[in-house]
């Protein structure tokens, strides 16, 4: 497990409401954010998952989200993945940790049944 390292409240909370908006632009769908700050065996504070129909759309929200994060909040991330097949996308913002999925993916690997005792919020 790699140890988390704490952003300010205002730059965490931003960076959420920064990738939300971005997911928003894009048409993602069933936008959960998970708050996991109070769990202790937590890889990150919070967790933002969505999903889409098609991997075109998949890529294309990650794609926007990478990209709309470093024009407003100057960040690149830590580490992205699963852009080669778009069926689940990570960005890891190390607090932060996005996942875009393939609608079928999201529904397979149900990580908000894994994190249920973290406090979600529905976004749309």
């Amino acid at each position: 497990m790699r140890k988390k390292t704490k952003q300010s409240t205002t730059t965490q909370y931003s960076l959420t409401d920064l990738v939300i908006e971005s997911i928003l632009d894009k048409k993602g769908e069933e936008v959960v954010h998970l708050d996991l700050t109070a769990l202790n065996d937590a890889v990150a504070d919070h967790f933002i998952i969505c999903h889409a129909d098609s991997t075109t759309q998949v890529m294309a929200i990650g794609n926007h989200i990478a990209q709309n994060v470093l024009d407003k909040a100057g960040l690149r991330p830590f580490g992205k993945e699963g852009f080669e097949n778009a069926e689940w996308i990570i960005i890891d913002y190390t607090d932060v940790v996005v996942h875009v999925f393939y609608k079928e993916k999201r529904y397979f690997y149900q990580l908000e049944d894994l994190w249920h005792d973290a406090a979600i919020k529905k976004v749309s």
